[in-house]
């Protein structure tokens, strides 16, 4: 059964740091794309980063190129999201996902992490 399970949020001044983690079970962590989505108040989902299977290609949304980092550790089978220069508006809940291929394509998210920039 895939799981995953977000964590490292919390309440951050503008300009500060965090780690969000995302320990995963239930499928071959290294094999599938994985990507981090938030989700601001009033707002729909925005997808924010995203590492292909096999620690491949990487991408980041605009908003958060150069401030954020996206990496994950097999052996620990956990993806992670440094986020540096926080800015007010990166104030959201974080999701991590997994899109497992097969007959039917399956996408699986984690509860989500608050994260809150503020002074």
């Amino acid at each position: 059964q895939v799981q995953l399970v977000e964590s490292g949020g919390g309440l951050v001044q503008p300009g500060g740091s965090l780690r969000l983690s995302c320990a995963a079970s239930g499928f071959t962590f290294s094999m599938y794309y994985m990507a981090w989505v938030r989700q601001a108040p009033g707002k729909g989902p925005e997808w924010v980063s995203s590492m292909d299977s096999g620690g491949g290609r990487i991408r980041y949304a605009d908003s958060v190129k150069g401030r954020f980092t996206i990496s994950r550790d097999s052996a620990k089978h956990t993806m992670y999201l440094q986020m540096s220069r926080l800015k007010p508006e990166d104030t959201a809940i974080y999701y991590c996902n997994v899109v497992v291929p097969g007959p039917v394509e399956s996408i699986y998210w984690g509860q989500g992490t608050q994260v809150t920039v503020s002074a």
